[in-house]
């Protein structure tokens, strides 16, 4: 049985339809200032069986790991809390985390985990980790490393999203990376190094990764947490999130496997593959000894029982443009199993070849048990940014339903590489907009739709897939894309209630506008990165790092924003995408929206 059900917000009524606004005269287009949420769309799978192991959820009330459990269903058998009596809570104690680093933290996105009655966090700018009593608030001990030029120099700052714990019955260790791409084991009880593990409580990350880097400046990093299955800790890799890379070389983000114990490294899987490798002929011209990034920067998964690691996989260098980098790159926007205690492949699927739009594998893989023709089989869910949701049999690899290769939009951007097809799930139905067309513009008033027109013209649009185009002041200005770069499911991901058998997946309703620009060459070796006519792309600040100042005045137009900015006006200009149903079940659907 497979259902899918949007759960969208709405403004509020007072705000009416929409509103313009033109404070930009300077601006192309006029803002629109209607916004699109989609709150929680739930892709619903039959339950079959009980699951166990790493589909279990979490145990005893507790929390010991990112995703509650490694096969991260974030599900908890908890029902002291309920709808009844959420609106009586009251807040038991707050603990602030302004003096954990040189600056107060803004952005603070780490998932506490809760064993024997603590709690361990990464917090801070400076990524303390933390143990506080659950109860009363606490602190218990903090342990802190001032990484000074390295930390500074780091790709993904602040206090990252956790940390893992490890227990052999005995001994208790807290694991985590710092923003400077150092992995450290602490005594849980105490926070203390642990002596025997690496030198002295620490692994360099930046050593033994089959590459040669700076051991200050080299671009890799990781703010997910490390992954803890059994003594295996499992680490991956992020980079600097920019529109405008500085080359088309970067580091490799390999993923590997380390000894709990000892810290000593297992395992490493060559997520750009080597000669002699699988996968080495979808890189051509010997484009994998150059190309970098294809880093596993979100949450990994594991099933114990079978020792099988699922690696969600990150786009090569060049998120919008692949001239560099031509063929289809695998293991790019792949989901990757391999095994747990030897990082062997066992099996792997691209859901983008070649990709261009920056959809990374983001989300954490969801490991559940479904029914499928009779057949009770081991599942491993993906919710991607494009909003699809890919099902497999995670010992196998096999597609749980057919997935089909469609020939897609062919670009013109001149050096690009183009997938002549792309995999497209036929279930479940994707779970948000996919595509821009003029029936996505708004209709609320005739003037309002003659507005949206004329702000559409100036852009390419088309169905999934549509390639960006390079950017031109009297059209297109870029490829209209949805969903965009941040989804869709980005990496807050999903959940999976064995009780139910329901998928809940956090999606997003966007759209952006994909223009390419030919860069300062002193800014960026590529031949294109993203970017709009008559704008000067440059290098972003490192995440954390203070902004530099503004362009000075008679400079070019304002540079291309980051993923983290509000979106181009053109994105107002779209129709909510439940407006077409009945109004009863609008307003079903907003009574549940929160």
């Amino acid at each position: 049985m497979i259902c899918v059900e949007d759960v969208p917000t709405f403004p509020p009524a007072e705000s009416g339809p929409a509103k313009v606004s033109g404070k930009d005269e300077g601006d192309l287009m006029r803002k629109l200032s209607w916004w699109i949420t989609v709150g929680a769309p739930v892709v619903c799978l039959l339950w079959a069986t009980s699951p166990a192991g790493a589909q279990s959820g979490a145990q005893n009330g507790e929390w010991r790991t990112y995703g509650g459990d490694l096969g991260h269903t974030r599900y908890s058998p908890l029902d002291q809390i309920n709808a009844d009596n959420f609106n009586d809570l009251e807040v038991a104690w707050r603990f602030k985390t302004d003096s954990l680093g040189p600056r107060p933290e803004y952005r603070f996105q780490s998932t506490p985990l809760m064993v024997g009655g603590k709690l361990y966090s990464t917090a801070g700018t400076r990524r303390a980790v933390v143990a506080v009593d659950a109860a009363t608030g606490e602190l218990l001990w903090m342990h802190s490393v001032n990484e000074g030029e390295r930390g500074e120099a780091a790709p993904r700052r602040f206090s990252g999203r956790g940390l893992a714990y490890w227990t052999d019955g005995n001994e208790e260790r807290i694991i985590y990376v710092t923003p400077g791409y150092q992995l450290i084991a602490l005594d849980a009880s105490t926070g203390a190094p642990v002596a025997s593990f690496g030198e002295e409580g620490v692994v360099d990350l930046k050593q033994h990764l089959d590459q040669e880097l700076d051991p200050i400046t080299a671009e890799i990093g990781l703010h997910a947490a490390p992954t803890v299955a059994g003594n295996t800790i499992i680490v991956g890799a992020a980079h600097l999130a920019s529109t405008v890379p500085a080359s088309m070389k970067n580091v490799k983000g390999y993923v590997r496997g380390f000894d709990a114990r000892s810290g000593k490294r297992l395992w490493i899987f060559h997520t750009i593959p080597r000669p002699g490798e699988f996968g080495i002929e979808t890189w051509e011209d010997d484009s994998w000894a150059y190309t970098g990034n294809t880093g596993s920067w979100g949450q990994i998964s594991v099933d114990e029982e079978l020792e099988i690691a699922f690696l969600p996989i990150e786009l090569p260098t060049g998120d919008y443009f692949g001239g560099h980098r031509p063929g289809a790159g695998l293991f790019g926007e792949s989901l990757v199993a391999v095994d747990l205690k030897t990082g062997e492949r066992k099996w792997h699927f691209q859901t983008v070849h070649h990709g261009v739009w920056d959809w990374d594998l983001s989300a954490a893989p969801i490991l559940g048990a479904i029914t499928v023709d009779g057949r009770t089989i081991k599942m491993v869910a993906v919710p991607t940014k494009q909003a699809f949701l890919y099902v497999f049999n995670r010992e196998t690899g096999e597609p749980l339903w057919p997935i089909e290769e469609r020939p897609v939009p062919q670009g013109a951007v001149p050096g690009e590489w183009y997938a002549p097809t792309q995999p497209f799930p036929t279930k479940p139905p994707a779970y948000d907009n996919q595509g821009v067309s003029i029936d996505s513009l708004i209709d609320f008033t005739p003037e309002l739709r003659a507005e949206a027109e004329k702000i559409i013209s100036r852009y390419e649009i088309g169905p999934l897939f549509t390639p960006p185009v390079v950017s031109q002041a009297d059209g297109p200005l870029g490829t209209l894309t949805s969903p965009a770069t941040q989804g869709g499911t980005n990496w807050p991901g999903g959940a999976f209630d064995p009780e139910t058998g329901i998928v809940y997946v956090f999606s997003q309703t966007t759209v952006r506008p994909l223009g390419l620009v030919k860069p300062d060459p002193e800014v960026s070796d590529m031949a294109y990165v993203r970017g709009t006519a008559g704008s000067a792309p440059r290098r972003p600040a490192r995440r954390g790092a203070r902004r530099a100042p503004a362009a000075p005045r008679g400079s070019p137009a304002r540079p291309e924003r980051s993923e983290r900015t509000r979106p181009a006006a053109a994105q107002t200009a779209l129709r909510p995408h439940h407006r077409d149903r009945p109004k009863e079940r609008r307003h079903h659907l907003a009574d549940r929206a929160w």
